[in-house]
């Protein structure tokens, strides 16, 4: 089994470390969230996976964890780390602009499915209230590490999101505050020990503020005169452990401690620096979190029971969908935004399991119904990416059902040029047939650009050109070009080929991403064809050649010349299907050209 060398604890920290190196970049390469990499490659090697046949091969002792009590250590790290990373990301400044949407939806969101849940885990389950209702609060928590990145902070879903997320982070102190005050030293004391512990929690909960904004800003100013990165790293490490420490101390969970220990030093002048020298290790507490969470995770019991296992995935995540769109609306939220943000938020989050945790040390859950939710909340996290993509699909049927084509946007003579897509490109088209003082239409499928554009006062309509009827509705017979300017080279072909059977002679003009796509536009019927990677090279070499002090007559000329040869041999290879001779095109494109 073990080697001397080799102890149970320094195999078990090689394990994790390794695994969390492992996964981040591996799946950060895939563009796919670490956090569902996190927890397979636990429940790989944990005592529930390769760990369980330790006993029969035992070489894989060093490349798994047997011992499922070994990894406890490194989940109360990381859950401190993480504890303490969320802090830095609060500020009360940061609060006071969003507090509607924050304190008001973000509330009522996180309050009434934590009643409903816990009421129907009370009248269910027979549960004590106390642990109904911490059970309930525990599963209304959303992923922060998987929503923000999924969502982003831009797009309406993503502040939408990031409101109520803000709200769900900061309810994590009082939340735990609580639980901890709950726990077996109030329990056993009754009312008596519990206003006790609570004295003295809050008491050093009032120590800690105070004292933070007195010294911190010395400690850490001091720190920054050395201008040393070891020493700034090491002052933000202490106050972590002197915080968690002192809160322990008082009764309650060292991740308070953490919490409020990010929470002060993000109202100091040095919170951008600690949250650089602190972001690697925010990556890897999150990481040895989970790896910790897929080695709980026990498939035998879910095999064994996966009715009960799915019922209570499917309860979670349709009772906070529904009342996340309920609020949303009532905020005046629109219908395909809410339904998205509503999905999305639907499961558990990797917080679902901190406040697990403390309402498991405060006794108010039974280990083995701990674990279940914990099982719950893993498979929830794993799935979230499955809910983006169906709150997406449900965003778009709401939106297509709300808003229609207006038959009085199309003249009855034609709707002079149509212009396919929106974007950035499609934008700077309708502006240049504006001066030119061009009729045109544009049809974008993304409801938040047709919103935006139609504020700014430009001719633009919702609705997807995949669906046949929204095409016919343009009346493209009578129309004088068609522009499709989209980031999809499938539908760009499709749409082109189709178009091209119906209206022979209507100028058909197309982006293309590359030389490639070009010509299979072209063989699509496209009249003429722009290739992004073409004119990229052609606007840098205009531009070198001006800079170089070449008159901007003869290279205007040389530009435009140079654009037609290409785009003859383009067409040529178009006919003769023969795309491979396009990668010789004199060394000008690249056919692997991205778009710009």
């Amino acid at each position: 089994m073990a080697s001397p060398l080799l102890s149970s604890g320094f195999s078990d920290a090689l394990v994790i470390l390794g695994a969390a190196g492992l996964v981040i970049p591996a799946f950060a390469r895939a563009k796919i969230s670490p956090v569902i990499g996190f927890i397979l490659v636990g429940l790989l090697v944990g005592p529930f996976g390769l760990g369980a046949l330790v006993k029969t091969y035992p070489w894989l002792y060093h490349i798994t964890i047997s011992d499922p009590h070994a990894i406890e250590p490194f989940a109360e790290f990381g859950i401190v780390l993480l504890l303490f990373s969320i802090g830095l990301e609060l500020s009360f400044k940061r609060l006071w602009s969003m507090r509607q949407l924050v304190f008001g939806t973000g509330a009522a969101q996180l309050i009434a499915s934590g009643i409903i849940l816990g009421t129907g885990l009370h009248l269910l389950m027979g549960l004590a209230w106390t642990g109904s209702m911490a059970l309930g609060i525990a599963l209304s928590l959303s992923s922060t590490a998987l929503v923000l990145p999924i969502a982003g902070t831009a797009s309406p879903v993503g502040r939408t999101a990031f409101a109520m997320l803000l709200f769900e982070d900061l309810a994590l102190v009082p939340i735990i505050f609580v639980l901890g005050a709950l726990g077996p030293m109030a329990a056993a004391a009754g009312w008596a020990g519990f206003a006790k512990v609570g004295g003295v929690a809050v008491l050093t909960v009032a120590i800690l503020f105070v004292g933070g904004r007195m010294l911190l800003p010395r400690l850490f100013a001091q720190a920054a005169r050395t201008k040393s990165p070891e020493l700034f790293l090491a002052a933000s490490l202490i106050v972590v452990i002197a915080a968690s420490l002192a809160t322990t101390a008082a009764g309650l969970s060292p991740i308070v401690g953490a919490l409020i220990a990010g929470l002060l030093i993000a109202e100091t002048d040095y919170h951008s620096e600690v949250e650089v020298m602190t972001s690697p290790f925010k990556g890897l507490a999150l990481g040895v979190f989970l790896i910790t969470v897929g080695m709980s995770v026990d498939i035998g019991a879910i095999l064994a029971d996966w009715t009960s296992y799915l019922l209570g995935i499917a309860a979670v995540v349709a009772i906070k969908a529904v009342v996340t769109f309920g609020l949303l609306r009532l905020s005046g939220i629109r219908g395909g935004v809410a339904a998205e943000t509503g999905v999305l938020m639907g499961s558990p989050s990797e917080t679902t399991l901190i406040v697990l945790g403390a309402a498991g040390q405060a006794q108010l859950l039974a280990p083995g119904l701990a674990s279940f939710w914990q099982t719950v909340t893993a498979i929830g996290l794993t799935i979230t990416p499955l809910l983006a993509m169906l709150g997406k699909r449900a965003a778009k049927r709401i939106e297509q059902r709300a808003e229609t084509l207006p038959e009085a946007e199309i003249s009855p003579e034609g709707p002079g040029t149509v212009v396919i897509g929106f974007g950035r490109v499609g934008r700077m088209v309708c502006d240049m047939l504006a001066v030119h003082g061009q009729p045109y239409v544009a049809v974008e499928a993304d409801i938040d650009a047709v919103t935006a554009a139609r504020a700014e006062g430009y001719p633009v309509i919702f609705g997807d050109v995949v669906r046949p009827e929204l095409v016919d509705r343009l009346n493209l017979g009578r129309a004088k070009a068609l522009i499709l300017t989209m980031n999809d080279p499938v539908l760009s072909i499709s749409m082109t080929r189709r178009v091209r059977g119906w209206v022979p002679d209507l100028p058909i003009i197309a982006r293309a991403r590359d030389t490639a796509h070009a010509a299979q536009l072209y063989k699509a019927g496209a009249s003429d064809v722009v290739p992004e990677t073409l004119e990229s090279s052609l606007q840098l070499a205009e531009a070198v050649l001006t800079d170089l002090g070449v008159a901007v007559g003869p290279v205007i000329a040389s530009i435009h010349e140079k654009r037609d040869e290409l785009r003859r041999e383009i067409k040529a290879a178009a006919e003769m299907e023969v795309l491979p001779r396009l990668k010789r095109v004199r060394g000008v494109i690249r056919t692997e050209g991205s778009a710009t």
